[in-house]
């Protein structure tokens, strides 16, 4: 089993924040692929469903961002999923808004939820970044991240959610180059048909 984890704060008031791009790219997965109803376990919201011949649990842990290793780390012991199977998904500030990137492992450049979970699970799971976008100034992170998606980024996001979503087989197969590349293409195809 893989363990797809996403990245936000539980609560209506953070439901749209540009710091909970990590749970909603999970609610479109699961719609999008006909998972199993969302229930309570680990300290999260988790659904099941196969993505590919892959089965995947997704997880949105309700512990708060800063605590999130938590949840991710009693469901990575109760199913014995090792680290190589565990991929998390979460708003990146150095990305432009709308670039996606994966990596396996690195630093976590600050960002509280990836903290929490290399401090409870290591830190070589695989990285999906979402970029969001940086405010200009580190005084102004916090309100930027905890402030909701505006309506004009609506234009980039919704195509970026969906072609995460149709691209989810890969990364349950581990082939992160080839998702990264769809993801790319559905996006810049999507891009290139508003502007013709």
């Amino acid at each position: 089993m893989k363990l797809f984890v996403g990245l936000g704060n539980p609560g209506a008031q953070y439901a749209f924040n540009r710091h909970n791009v990590g749970f909603m790219a999970l609610d479109v997965m699961a719609a999008a692929h006909g998972f199993a109803a969302w229930r309570k376990r680990f300290q999260g919201l988790t659904c099941e469903g196969r993505l590919g011949g892959e089965q995947v649990l997704l997880l949105k842990p309700q512990t708060y961002m800063n605590e999130s290793g938590w949840s991710a780390g009693e469901a990575a012991r109760f199913y014995k999923i090792p680290l190589s199977d565990i991929v998390v998904f979460h708003d990146e500030l150095d990305l432009t808004p709308g670039k996606v990137r994966v990596k396996v492992g690195g630093g976590v450049a600050g960002h509280n939820g990836l903290k929490s979970l290399s401090a409870q699970l290591g830190n070589d799971y695989m990285r999906v970044r979402i970029g969001i976008g940086h405010p200009g100034h580190r005084d102004q992170v916090t309100g930027h991240v905890l402030r909701d998606f505006a309506k004009a980024d609506m234009e980039w996001l919704e195509p970026v959610l969906f072609a995460m979503s149709d691209a989810a087989p890969l990364l349950a197969k581990g082939e992160k180059d080839k998702f990264q590349t769809q993801v790319a293409h559905e996006t810049r195809t999507e891009t290139q048909n508003e502007t013709d």
